[in-house]
């Protein structure tokens, strides 16, 4: 399980809230330029985290304000699909349905861990208690519950959500970033767990103390979803943060079955994976000082890229402030940019969807 947080907005951004304190300047949309490798397709939105697309048009999960907007690029600007979403994260878009998620409820309060649905016309739909799975089988296998009845951390924390593609897959799939799993839910909304990503053993989460004494190490913690041109399912997981301890899996959709491990990334917080098979990886945080005051005139907008991994493995970046939501569209790749100023900052409006052109992205060092 995750480290216990009230929201799946904090499971990203708690620890380094107090690493990334300056305030940002107004961030205005820019002019589109052909030669811009990094142009802004919508601005004004409100911490941004899941990203979906379908038939030119797309849907960003406001989790500053509780909304699905649509977006036309080169249109007038978002507008707002649904509203009145307390704790959204998570969203995603197949055949006119609409998939979204909220994230863990404040204690008290109902709503929360649930996969709904949503057509034009039609009333929403709460298909999948995820919390009452976590409850009743416990994926990772952690302890839940303290001697005081308190649980340890995040129980069910939903993050991302991704649509099936028909056949033998599940009608959809939930990066459960608290239940530290991959959930599969059916049309009636069954849900079953499809995949527990190991805890992290080695480098910087060798012995470290976790929630659970049995399970030392850092969690791994679930947060993008992506299909593969392959038809694979890819992963990325958190891995609490720690220096390279981020992974991406690429699974079988049917099964659940490991296919590839590609690791060594820090803080992976959304992935997308492009038409030629290049994987690529948002870092939330890369770049955020490491001290708890930053330095003087520290610019926040210096944090956060996309790593981009090619079929012959090779790496590169490419710097788009705080990105979460990751989508490849009509062969090329977007991004939800400052996808947290208002956790950061206390200031409404500053969120973008940019377009990511391979232009942007440069050689990392080995």
């Amino acid at each position: 399980m995750a480290h216990r947080l009230q929201s799946a907005a904090l499971v990203l951004v708690a620890a380094a809230a107090t690493a990334v304190t300056t305030t940002a300047p107004a961030h205005a949309a820019t002019e589109h330029h052909d030669h811009d490798p990094i142009t802004v397709v919508a601005d004004g939105l409100d911490d941004p985290f899941g990203l979906s697309a379908e038939n030119g048009r797309f849907y960003v999960a406001e989790s500053g304000t509780g909304e699905i907007s649509g977006i036309i690029p080169g249109g007038d600007g978002p507008s707002v699909r649904l509203a009145d979403i307390t704790g959204l994260t998570g969203v995603d878009r197949r055949d006119g349905t609409l998939f979204y998620l909220t994230g863990e409820a404040e204690p008290g309060t109902s709503g929360g861990s649930t996969l709904w649905t949503s057509r034009r016309g039609e009333p929403r739909r709460a298909l999948a208690d995820l919390m009452a799975h976590e409850l009743a089988e416990n994926p990772d296998g952690q302890r839940q519950f303290g001697d005081d009845g308190a649980p340890l951390d995040a129980l069910s924390n939903p993050f991302a959500v991704l649509a099936g593609r028909g056949g033998h897959e599940a009608y959809a799939y939930v990066a459960d970033a608290g239940a530290n799993a991959v959930l599969a839910v059916d049309a009636k909304g069954a849900v079953s767990t499809f995949f527990v990503p190991p805890v992290v053993t080695t480098g910087a989460c060798e012995g470290l103390e976790n929630n659970d004494p049995e399970h030392t190490g850092c969690d791994s913690v679930p947060t993008g979803l992506a299909w593969g041109p392959d038809g694979n399912l890819h992963v990325s997981t958190l891995g609490s943060e720690a220096p390279g301890a981020a992974r991406v899996y690429v699974l079988d959709p049917h099964d659940g079955s490991v296919v590839e491990v590609l690791d060594g990334f820090t803080g992976a917080v959304g992935v997308a994976v492009g038409d030629d098979g290049s994987v690529y990886v948002s870092e939330l945080l890369e770049g955020a000082p490491a001290t708890e005051e930053p330095p003087p005139g520290f610019d926040i907008s210096t944090v956060g890229q996309v790593v981009r991994v090619a079929p012959d493995g090779t790496r590169s970046a490419a710097q788009v402030t705080l990105p979460v939501g990751l989508r490849f569209a009509g062969g090329a790749l977007y991004s939800t940019a400052w996808s947290v100023a208002g956790a950061f900052l206390g200031q409404s409006g500053l969120g973008q969807v940019v377009r990511v052109d391979a232009a942007a992205f440069s050689p990392l060092a080995d």
